[in-house]
């Protein structure tokens, strides 16, 4: 070749190098391949970006107005609310969804129905976050005959406090009773040692008397007592029954609590039986006979779980309760590549159980737990569907969130620049947590 060039003969040029990937195929095919999804990528996530935030710069009428739509973001009460309920579903719904999916994950590891449990754990992740919405709209009534927490709640209550049987209950025309502050009725005239009293009462429908009730019967004059009867004074049909009198289809009121007071003290107490009467003592001689507020007290309906105070606790709930299984399943998934070598060595050490899982399962599953709280915290920060379906009108401005309320400025109140400077926002608020997830999955990635 040396002597080809000295006596000048040009070199034969070197075949061109064909352009290819590092898998070996052409760019050219991989840009083609590439294409349908870059054209996909570019109109459905990078226009609409774009766009946002080039709208959040500009009023609903079309007008500039630079910055004014985001310093709304701090001054307006609405989304200043929404921004403090994304901080507490970021705090609390990613960290209880993880602690509880770690929880079962290292509970049912070594039972022998572990793998069913972990199944019907896991089963809300099959559930549509429009029908989970539902259902807990459905458990959260306030009415307890329909929601679910609230029977429980309810039942709970009356087995340590019991209802009472005659809420609506009150005097009717010509009654001896008069109302007393505080919600009790007290007789006008005082009784005596061999006297009878009446105290009627209407107000209570037949169908919610008492199943123990029983037919009204008269007082019977007993000479060192004073007797009585308290019941229904009501029959249907006009111009029907004897009005401060018991009649045949009357019934009397069971368990109503009757009290003689001498004084503005209490000297004696007593309840009716299944007909109404009941009967006191010559202590109660002179007395006036009062029925307390208790009889009359409406039944506890438990929790207005969906009022102010308790909507987002409770929709932060039905989050976990659908959540929680997709924690179990990555944490679980994690636990079973840990050496079972380090944990029987610490067991043998004289490791307790406790001592195993906070000082080698929890430091081992870390990766683990780094990837769920992410991906948690990701999906909380853009929640929308549960608020939106759980929380009724009346609560929806206490359980608002960013993406609720970007919702409601776009559609509802009609100020897409607002809007599209909450989704600016949020964004904004994402990127900070993929990039740290990013890092992290390097740093897996180099080890």
């Amino acid at each position: 070749m040396t002597s080809a060039t000295a006596a000048g003969v040009p070199p034969t040029p070197a075949a061109p190098k064909s352009r290819k990937s590092v898998t070996g195929t052409r760019k050219t095919v991989v840009a083609l391949f590439l294409l349908p999804a870059l054209v996909l990528l570019g109109a459905l996530v990078v226009y609409p970006i774009g766009y946002s935030v080039v709208r959040s710069f500009y009023d609903r009428s079309g007008a500039f107005t630079g910055f004014d739509n985001y310093e709304s973001l701090f001054t307006d009460d609405g989304i200043r609310t929404a921004l403090k309920n994304n901080v507490i579903w970021v705090v609390f719904a990613p960290t209880v969804a993880t602690a509880l999916g770690l929880v079962f994950a290292v509970l049912t590891e070594r039972v022998s129905w572990g793998t069913a449990f972990k199944l019907v754990v896991f089963m809300p992740m099959a559930i549509s976050m429009l029908a989970a919405g539902i259902i807990f709209r459905l458990v959260y009534d306030q009415d307890p005959e329909k929601g679910v927490a609230n029977a429980v709640w309810v039942g709970v209550h009356d087995t340590f406090a019991e209802s009472s049987a005659f809420p609506k209950a009150h005097p009717g025309r010509e009654s001896p009773l008069v109302a007393e502050k505080g919600g009790a009725f007290i007789t006008r005239a005082t009784v005596h040692t061999g006297g009878t009293v009446t105290l009627p009462l209407v107000g209570v429908a037949p169908d919610q008397m008492p199943g123990d009730a029983k037919r009204a019967v008269a007082p019977q004059a007993d000479p060192g007592r004073i007797t009585g009867t308290t019941w229904q004074d009501f029959t249907r049909g006009e111009g029907v029954g004897t009005l401060g009198a018991p009649d045949a289809s009357e019934l009397g009121y069971p368990g109503m609590k009757i009290e003689a007071v001498k004084d503005g003290k209490v000297v004696e107490s007593v309840k009716a039986g299944a007909d109404g009467t009941f009967s006191l003592s010559e202590k109660a001689d002179g007395a006036q006979l009062r029925l307390p507020a208790g009889n009359f007290k409406e039944p506890y309906n438990g929790l207005d779980w969906l009022g102010p105070s308790l909507v987002t606790p409770s929709i932060i709930g039905a989050y976990i309760w659908m959540w929680a299984g997709f924690a179990m399943v990555l944490i679980a998934a994690g636990l079973a590549g840990i050496p079972r070598d380090l944990l029987e060595a610490a067991r043998v050490d004289g490791a307790t159980e406790w001592q195993v899982f906070r000082k080698i399962t929890v430091p081992l599953l870390a990766p683990v737990l780094a990837v769920v709280v992410v991906t948690l915290m990701i999906n909380v920060l853009k929640i929308f569907d549960l608020v939106f379906i759980i929380a009724p009108g009346s609560a929806q401005d206490d359980a608002n969130v960013l993406a609720l309320e970007l919702y409601r400025k776009g559609f509802s109140e009609g100020q897409p620049g607002i809007a599209s400077a909450i989704s600016v926002f949020l964004l904004l608020l994402v990127i900070p947590v993929m990039w740290f997830n990013i890092r992290r999955l390097r740093r897996e990635v180099r080890r």
